[in-house]
Parts: C-alpha cells; structure tokens; sequence
C-alpha cells in the first residue's frame, strides 16, 4: 500500500494534505522537504498531517516546506478543515480543530468556504524589515505566531521578496513571518508575504489577520474589518477586542497514493 495523500489550496497557499488518524507516519524534515519540492516531489508550501488523539478533536500537525514544525496556519486550516467534511469526518457547519496555537473553532459552509477562530491577536511592539536597502516600519503581531506586518506606501508589487526580508533576529528569535501591506481604501487592503521557513507564498491566513491589526493599529483603533487581496485572491478579516476570525475559501484538487518505495527511500 503507498501513503494516501490529497493535494489542496486556500487562496493559492498550497498544501499536502496526509491522513494519518492513527499517526503512524514517520513525518520526517526529508519527506516534507521531498514532498514540497515543486520538482522533485508535489509542491507545496506546507504538509498538513490528520491525526486523531485519544482525547479532543482532529489535531493539524502543520510543517513548512522547509520541515520545521509551525504553531498554526489560517490558510492551512481551511483546508484541513474542507478534508474532514469531505471525508465525513466533521459536520458541514460548526466544529473544533486542535492546533499547536490551541484550539480553533471552524464553521465549513456549503459554498465550500470556510470561517476560522483564529483566537486572539496581539499587537506587542515596533519593528522593521528591510527590503533591497529600503526599511519598512512596522509592528510585531502575535496570531499564534510571529508576525511583522508593514504598512506601507511602496506598491507592494514592486518588492522582491525572492530572498528573506532583513528583521531583528532579537526581536523574532525563531523567524518571523514578514507582511506588506497597501491600504487601499477604507476597509480594503492588499498584502505580498514572506513566510519563515517557506518563502514568499500566494497567501498566508495568519499573514492577512496580522495586516489587518497593523493597519488598525496605525489609525489608533484595536477593532474592525477588512478585506485582503493577495496574489491568490481575496480574505475577509474581523479583529475583535480579545479574538479574530478569517475567512476564505478552501479547495481540494487532487487525491492520491505516494508511492511507497519512494517514501521508505526517504
């Protein structure tokens, strides 16, 4: 028997999807990395790995390309999210998710979209990223994980993000997620995103929630809402005082087996 695999996006962030209920997969740094390879494997931006623990609800194991293990994952979480009530695991509607960030409660809606608890957002100081010799001010963002989102007037498709966005390595010890943001108009922002352990990516889920607080945080208000463009399409964001919710669409594309050779080879 091979490895069972789906292959999904959310808003273009892409995913391998591995059902493992009983976490019997070995996931190594070398399979994830093979896995995401756009050449050498699917192609991906990330591994999402179903497991079922004893107690509580289906657990998303997230690993970034590159293999290091990441707290949560909006876009990601959407597409785990799609599998389970398409495997019939889950109700279409209201359940729980279980994260390395805790648990998330997801509503999956019949147009195959689905809405993210995405906890509470923090905005917790200053910081910059520096691009081609050009600093961007920004503020650091906690969603879980660790974010610098720059509100920017630079188009933000004029960036080269092909290599990691300078930062404070004192301020973000373990890496940090890097958003640019254009206000577009009230209520209507644009992002690009350098994701850590990854690169730039399509989308981020986290990345836009963080966009969204930093351009509050710089009109002096700690609530509202806000669309997000991103080179994959387009995410609803509402900021509340202690929580935030995502939403966007979710989409399976593909199903499969790994073969097995391949895998123990690895």
């Amino acid at each position: 028997m091979g490895v069972e695999f789906l292959k999904g996006h959310g808003t273009e962030n892409d995913f391998v999807v591995l059902p493992d209920p009983e976490g019997l997969l070995d996931l190594t740094v070398a399979r994830v990395r093979a896995l995401c390879d756009r050449r050498r494997g699917l192609g991906a931006d990330g591994v999402l790995r179903v497991v079922r623990p004893d107690l509580g609800p289906w657990f998303m194991d997230y690993r970034n390309a590159d293999g290091s293990i990441a707290e949560m994952c909006g876009n990601g979480l959407r597409v785990f999210a799609r599998y389970l009530v398409e495997a019939d695991l889950a109700p279409l509607g209201s359940f729980t998710v279980g994260t390395r960030a805790g648990q998330r409660d997801v509503v999956a809606h019949e147009d195959g979209s689905v809405t993210l608890d995405m906890g509470p957002v923090r905005v917790t100081g200053a910081s910059a990223a520096e691009v081609g010799g050009q600093v961007f001010e920004g503020v650091a963002v906690d969603v879980g994980n660790p974010h610098l989102a720059c509100v920017t007037t630079t188009p933000v498709a004029a960036l080269d993000l092909r290599e990691q966005p300078g930062y404070d390595r004192g301020v973000f010890p373990e890496g940090v997620n890097v958003e640019f943001v254009n206000v577009l108009d009230e209520g209507a922002l644009r992002m690009r995103v350098h994701e850590r352990g990854v690169g730039e990516t399509r989308s981020c889920g986290t990345g836009t929630v963080a966009a969204v607080a930093s351009w509050l945080h710089g009109t002096g208000r700690r609530t509202g809402k806000a669309t997000v463009d991103v080179p994959g399409g387009r995410v609803s964001v509402v900021v509340e005082q202690d929580a935030a919710t995502l939403t966007g669409p979710a989409v399976l594309l593909a199903r499969g087996e790994l073969d097995r050779a391949w895998w123990d080879a690895l």
